[in-house]
This record gives structure tokens, C-alpha cells and sequence, in this order.
């Protein structure tokens, strides 16, 4: 049943119609290009993996000007776990704010009123790209929510099951891009 789950919450997340795709809202990083193969400064140092595991630098414009707050989540669905992979959850961000510097996945450096959630990785921040050695690359989906609340009421410690729940029924629309990661 938690596969189920977590794999509703992916597709809730990642494939569900917003009332916009909002055009004009898009999400980029000078450090990772749509499409692009994430460099080793953003890959997991652990797990087998010997990268520096610091989150990109991402912006973001063109929001609905009704957006009050945004989530942002970055998510591996080709993880062998039957529901995929959340490395980075974050939410409750501003709508002041339209940009993260890289290494904001450090919990403590998230903007001010900004929640860094539960990554499957079982703790908050920013978790780098690690796929199994041998897999073919995996995709990592990188998405800001523009959201018609100030805040979703959740707990620090939520999972990004439950972001994901609460994000769906308070977007206005996204942004998203992919990039990919082998071993």
C-alpha cells in the first residue's frame, strides 16, 4: 500500500494537469541545463557515490500573480523503489523569493520561513543524485510550485508524500526541467 501511495503522490506531482503550466513560468539553473548530465559537485557522497552533494543554484520567474508561496521538489522516478526517489523537498517558500544560491539544501540555509521536508533519504535537505551503478541514467525532475496559499500546514518532518498531497490542491502552476545522472 505505501508504494501505492507514494507513487499516487508522484504522479499527483509530476503528471497532473495545473490550471497552468503556466506559460511564461519557468524554472532554470546555471548549473544544470535542461536535458543536461548533472555534474559530480551536485552527486550524493554516499551510498557509493563520491560527489560533493551541494543543491544547484535554481530561479525561477513568470509566477501567477496570484502565487502567495512555492514548493520546490526534485524527484527520481526511475529509482528502483516502485515509487521513485524524492532527493529535495522544500516548501512554505516565500513568494518574495524567486531564486535559491547554491547550497540552500543545507537545512539552516533555506530562506527564512521556507521548510526544508523529509527527503527519501529519511532526513531534510538536499540529497544528490546516486542511482544504482549499472542502472541506465536516471532522470531527476526538477519542479517549483507556485502555490494559492501562504504556508501549507504540515509539520517540519513532513514526507514528500504528504508535500505532495498538499501542494496539489493549492497550485496555480509549475515549472519544471530535467536533467540526468548515471553511474
Amino acid at each position: 500500500m505505501c508504494k501505492l501511495a507514494r507513487g499516487l503522490s508522484a504522479l499527483l506531482l509530476t503528471a497532473v494537469a495545473v490550471p497552468a503550466l503556466a506559460a511564461g513560468f519557468t524554472l532554470s539553473s546555471p548549473d544544470i541545463k535542461p536535458g543536461s548530465t548533472i555534474a559530480d559537485k551536485f552527486v550524493l557522497n554516499d551510498f557509493g557515490c563520491t560527489g560533493q552533494n551541494v543543491s544547484p543554484a535554481l530561479s525561477w520567474s513568470g509566477a501567477p500573480a496570484e502565487t502567495k508561496s512555492f514548493v520546490l521538489t526534485i524527484y527520481d522516478p526511475d529509482a528502483p523503489t516502485g515509487g521513485g526517489w524524492w532527493h529535495w523537498v522544500m516548501f512554505n517558500i516565500p513568494a518574495s523569493v524567486t531564486s535559491l544560491p547554491e547550497g540552500a539544501g543545507v537545512p539552516g540555509k533555506e530562506p527564512a520561513g521556507a521548510v526544508q521536508g523529509t527527503t527519501d533519504f529519511g532526513k531534510p535537505g538536499f540529497g544528490g543524485p546516486c542511482p544504482p551503478k549499472g542502472d541506465k541514467p536516471h532522470h531527476y525532475i526538477f519542479t517549483v510550485y507556485a502555490l494559492k496559499t501562504d504556508k501549507l500546514d504540515l509539520p517540519a518532518a513532513a514526507m514528500p508524500d504528504l508535500v505532495g498531497f498538499m501542494t496539489h490542491f493549492a497550485t496555480l502552476g509549475k515549472a519544471t526541467f530535467t536533467a540526468r545522472y548515471g553511474r
